[in-house]
């Protein structure tokens, strides 16, 4: 049986030796593949962290030096800590009510609102009860929710492709045009070359015993897949929309203010609290509970089946990055499903991937501070949304391990339901409410009240019928 070709020995020998051999690094951040796939794959998910971030930025004053700051910092601890590329991703609810209130929420209001969900997260992590529910949450529910939110953010990458967008108000405008800087042509070839060298994202095809010719064409197959899968392709993506930003407006240049802005602690009132949880903390609780931490765990636990992360561990990390951030006033934070698969999507395969992408942030914090929120306001939005396509796509695909047409009717109503909702938690609610009344109709009346059917299961549906 062959290696997939980021194991292959050869390769991450001649590559990247230092990361992947120095016993004095610890073991989550030691390379699991080349060093440019692992680079590659930081800038997976910031498809969802620019356009929020500088929404952010105009309508609410978000202070740009303090989130890079922090965000890199918890970048850097997630890294070291679960060995994995763990996504560091806005809370989007609190983000969507926080620029589209009239007014529009303070930063104070912002803080008090990410405080409040840390505290429900640190909660539910430290009492062992998220582990309880992931434990026993049915998995076509879950499946809905991750196929919702990957379906969600496809939808609005084809936006971002196709029209004009105002981050500010997150309205489309007139159809994008053919030509320009940030026109269809830039982003159609974006797409292109990332499935030219990315592909699908799937593994290569175990070796065969066949004929010499045959073995021959299969070995320059895969020796050409190889060369591929070291080209840092999301990476090269992004830097070209960097470099496209200075072409856009030369007049950046003479805008960039170097050094960062100060850091100082936000002051926030019981008003602020009692603001900020109503309007933006309840609405954000169960996002966070079904997509920042059970989708999350579940798909782990898909993409690196030897290291899932529990339930506890990401709900208590949630929870200590906010309580740490939020009071200086730096965006409320969580981990997602979809940027994790957007990472996982361009090659990162270890810790070592956000390291990389929280030392980039803090380089950029640190050098160009607020200043670089011109840099990112002539971003091109369609670059954005090619990476928020394949990173949207990556995670609607981890609902292929369906198997039963049960499974399936319950896991497309519960991402029906979420689309058109807008509301993940409505989709889960609904999702658990069919799969129990699926499950009440295999109950039998006996003679002393009811029990359970004796028809046998198939092994599909005992293996997926829970998390655990």
């Amino acid at each position: 049986m062959a290696h997939s070709i980021s194991d292959e020995p050869n390769q991450m020998s001649t590559t990247t030796p230092l990361l992947r051999r120095n016993r004095w690094l610890p073991s989550t951040i030691k390379l699991k593949t080349n060093l440019s796939s692992e680079i590659s794959g930081a800038v997976g998910d910031l498809g969802t962290y620019i356009p929020i971030v500088l929404a952010l930025s105009l309508v609410n004053n978000l202070d740009l030096t303090t989130t890079l700051l922090f965000t890199s910092l918890y970048n850097i601890a997630t890294g070291l800590l679960f060995g994995l590329p763990m996504p560091v991703q806005p809370m989007k609810s609190i983000a969507a009510v926080a620029i589209s209130e009239t007014p529009p929420l303070t930063i104070a209001q912002i803080s008090a609102a990410g405080l409040s969900v840390a505290a429900v997260l640190l909660f539910l992590g430290a009492t062992g009860l998220m582990s309880v529910l992931y434990r026993y949450l049915p998995l076509p529910v879950v499946r809905g929710v991750q196929l919702s939110q990957g379906l969600s953010f496809a939808f609005s990458a084809i936006k971002y492709i196709r029209f004009e967008q105002d981050l500010v108000t997150s309205k489309s405008g007139p159809p994008r045009p053919w030509l320009g800087l940030d026109g269809l042509i830039v982003a159609l070839a974006a797409v292109l070359f990332l499935v030219l060298t990315t592909g699908a994202g799937d593994e290569p095809e175990p070796e065969e015993e066949e004929e010499n010719d045959v073995v021959d064409r299969r070995d320059r197959v895969r020796r050409r897949l190889r060369i591929l899968s070291m080209v840092p392709a999301a990476l090269l993506v992004f830097l070209f929309g960097l470099l496209l930003c200075f072409l856009r407006d030369p007049s950046i240049i003479g805008d960039l203010r170097f050094g960062p802005s100060r850091i100082s602690v936000v002051k926030i009132s019981w008003e602020d609290f009692k603001i900020g949880f109503v309007r933006a903390a309840i609405p954000q609780i169960p996002l966070s509970v079904l997509n920042s931490v059970i989708a999350v765990c579940k798909l782990s636990g898909d993409l690196f089946p030897d290291r899932e992360v529990s339930a506890m561990r990401v709900s208590v990390s949630v929870g200590i990055m906010n309580f740490v951030g939020c009071w200086f006033g730096a965006m409320p934070c969580c981990h997602g499903a979809g940027g994790l698969a957007g990472q996982y999507r361009f090659g990162g395969r270890s810790g070592a991937s956000v390291v990389f992408l929280g030392i980039g942030k803090l380089v950029l914090a640190l050098v160009f501070g607020n200043s670089f929120g011109r840099i990112l306001g002539q971003f091109p939005i369609g670059i954005l949304g090619v990476l928020l396509l394949f990173a949207g796509i990556e995670l609607a695909m981890t609902s292929k391990d369906m198997n039963t047409k049960q499974e399936s009717f319950v896991m497309f109503v519960c991402a029906a339901v979420s689309l058109t909702g807008s509301s993940a938690a409505l989709g889960f609610f609904v999702g658990i409410v069919l799969y129990l009344l699926l499950k009440l109709r295999e109950l039998q009346c006996g003679s002393f009240g009811l029990s359970t059917s004796k028809r046998v299961k198939s092994s599909g549906d005992e293996e997926t019928s829970l998390i655990a």
